[in-house]
């Protein structure tokens, strides 16, 4: 609607300055000729807006002109009270920070608004960690977070894994992200995108040298680039079992992105098929819970090495303690 549209300019002007008249027809999706008509009816109703033509110009509001109005719809409002359960602001140290903001929000949205909104943070709750995981480990992401907002390099020490030993590298962040709990550093190394888990990080030094970004790539770019690599990494194993439909809910849960082919079974299936995908042999073993509710039907090489690591167990426990060195 023109009355949303209108308010959308207003509040990227003041919250950007000038604005080309372009990116705002981009932004919202209409021609340059609706924007400039759009600017034509906010300086009719009294907003002092105004532009400037040239290699610089743009669409700006006169300096020192602020508006209180939030144009919050009462979807918007809702989704803005959903942000207090996600979790993310406790690593940042910006839990009260949040708080704050939304008291400050909630007293500047429209009457109507505010129960929904209020009902929205009492009736929806986000847990980001995952079921019968580990417990999340305490991360401290201040030193890298100070690297990203103040654009300078970072030199860490990072452990792989599956080693012992951290490795130490000079790094150009691009900005964090949370997945699932777990914080990620994202960052080039020698122009090389890399991803870096930051509870693998024994160390954080940012330089005094400004960073070395690729020109026209924003975090969202590198952060799309190495999710498809990760996801899309091809598993050197492919495996294909069967599993009891009474264990099938909960292997699916806990299988992964080891998962290749999952079907809905049928009504009728006692067992179903799947088929799954592993960069080493070792892996396979994360099988072995599930005991005689999974068999793998091949490679052949899988089902040796899960018979071996059954057997070892059955010697284990046929043995009495006492008996064991």
């Amino acid at each position: 609607m023109k009355s949303d549209r209108l308010l959308s300019i207003l509040l990227l002007l003041q919250t950007r300055g000038r604005v080309p008249a372009h990116t705002l027809a981009t932004r919202l999706e209409v021609s340059l000729r609706t924007i400039y008509r759009d600017i034509e009816a906010l300086s009719a109703a009294g907003v002092p807006v105004y532009t400037e033509r040239g290699r610089h110009g743009g669409i700006a509001l006169l300096p020192g002109y602020r508006t209180d109005v939030t144009g919050l719809t009462a979807d918007e409002s809702r989704a803005l009270f959903i942000l207090a359960s996600q979790g993310a602001h406790t690593a940042l140290g910006l839990d009260a920070a949040l708080g704050s903001a939304l008291r400050k929000v909630m007293a500047a949205l429209p009457e109507p608004h505010r129960p929904a909104a209020e009902l929205t943070s009492r009736r929806i709750l986000v847990e980001s960690s995952r079921w019968m995981g580990p417990p999340p480990r305490e991360v401290d992401v201040g030193a890298v977070q100070d690297a990203v907002f103040t654009d300078r390099r970072l030199r860490i020490r990072y452990r792989h894994s599956g080693t012992d030993t951290p490795r130490t590298y000079t790094v150009d962040p691009y900005g964090l992200v949370s997945k699932a709990g777990v914080w990620y550093l994202v960052a080039d190394r020698r122009a090389v995108p890399r991803l870096f888990r930051v509870d693998r990080t024994r160390s954080v030094t940012v330089t005094d040298a400004p960073v070395k970004r690729r020109p026209g790539i924003e975090l969202a770019d590198v952060w799309a680039l190495l999710k498809r690599q990760v996801e899309q990494r091809p598993g050197g194993i492919t495996v294909t079992a069967r599993v009891h439909r009474s264990r099938y809910d909960l292997f699916l849960r806990m299988a992964g992105n080891s998962l290749i082919e999952h079907p809905e079974p049928a009504e009728d299936d006692e067992w179903i098929t799947v088929r799954l995908g592993y960069e080493v042999l070792a892996a396979t073993r994360t099988l072995l819970p599930f005991a005689a509710h999974l068999e793998v039907l091949e490679p052949p090489e899988v089902r040796a090495e899960l018979a071996r690591c059954a057997a070892d167990v059955t010697r284990l426990y046929a043995e009495t303690p006492a008996a064991r060195p």
